[in-house]
């Protein structure tokens, strides 16, 4: 974006003020990433505020290969990734429930049912109940519109694993979303 380059071009020649830009543009998406991976808002808020300290320290670095978002998603997913080590949490294995194309498809022709701000809060619940990598793919793939290319980018992943994790995690969230939505889907159907 070429405002996006005009404006890391003003810090990188020491106009530090221009930095608010970048930050007020991305703030929204650093947080919901950090957020949707370590679920807790405060935790989520002290990272969100670190990454954009590391991008500032080490935006000489960005060499404009990529989107600027990319860049600065994938020092967000880093830096998730490292604190969540630190803190050794613990990870379930991922299970491999298999759900019915025919159910995945009625949750979400109900869902379309319903309207915009009810989907709003049955997307956001249903998100939070999936594991942090899970929540982290819907969130950039669908909520930030970021491509399969880009998603490896920002995670570090292959290509065809993004598409594996993001199949997988599509199926939980209509799990997910099938379980809230049971009986509006029951009165829909």
């Amino acid at each position: 974006m070429k405002q996006e380059k005009h404006y890391i071009q003003r810090v990188l020649s020491g106009d530090v003020n221009a930095y608010s830009y970048l930050v007020d543009m991305h703030k929204s998406m650093v947080y919901t990433i950090a957020l949707r991976m370590v679920k807790n808002p405060e935790t989520a808020e002290e990272l969100a505020q670190d990454v954009f300290v590391k991008a500032f320290q080490s935006l000489k670095s960005f060499k404009f290969e990529s989107k600027f978002s990319t860049w600065l998603y994938r020092i967000t997913y880093n830096a998730v990734i490292s604190s969540l080590r630190k803190k050794r949490l613990e990870t379930a294995d991922i299970d491999n429930a298999q759900l019915p194309e025919a159910e995945v498809m009625d949750t979400y022709n109900a869902l379309t049912e319903l309207k915009n701000n009810e989907q709003r809060i049955y997307i956001k619940q249903a998100i939070e109940q999936l594991k942090e990598e899970d929540a982290i793919m819907i969130t950039l793939y669908y909520l930030d519109e970021n491509s399969v290319e880009e998603i490896g980018a920002i995670t570090g992943f292959t290509i065809s694993n993004v598409k594996v994790k993001l199949h997988r995690a599509r199926k939980r969230f209509y799990e997910a979303l099938k379980l809230i939505l049971k009986d509006e889907v029951k009165m829909i159907l």
